[in-house]
């Protein structure tokens, strides 16, 4: 999706928000940015499996929708954290039922996979 047209107003909510957090490491950037700022070298020890050029693209997407920032201290060698903005800090909040309603059917769900897997 694109935005920066003259139709932007008719592009619904939900595709908006799917377009901020689509994919796969997305949504778990949101969940260890709320938890404060993060250098990336932290963020990869979090995010068992996702590769450094992977982090970067999806910090940067973030960073363009306007959910993340990204703050460079002026030391040597340079210090970078990554945070949400206030943006972010509102998506956050609008995915915890996202995550309370995976942890409440984790069971349920994992089981029909399986089901389907065998």
């Amino acid at each position: 999706m694109e935005f920066g047209s003259d139709a932007d107003h008719d592009v619904c909510g939900m595709s908006v928000a799917i377009d901020v957090v689509g994919g796969k490491w997305k949504l778990h950037l949101m969940w260890v940015l709320g938890e404060g700022p993060q250098r990336f070298s932290q963020i990869r020890r979090l995010l068992d499996g996702v590769s450094e050029k992977v982090l970067a693209e999806n910090l940067r997407q973030l960073e363009a929708s306007g959910v993340v920032h990204r703050e460079i201290y002026p030391e040597v060698p340079p210090r970078v954290e990554y945070s949400l903005t206030p943006l972010g800090e509102e998506l956050n909040v609008a995915l915890a039922p996202l995550e309370r309603w995976g942890d409440r059917n984790r069971r349920q769900v994992l089981t029909h996979l399986a089901a389907v897997a065998s």
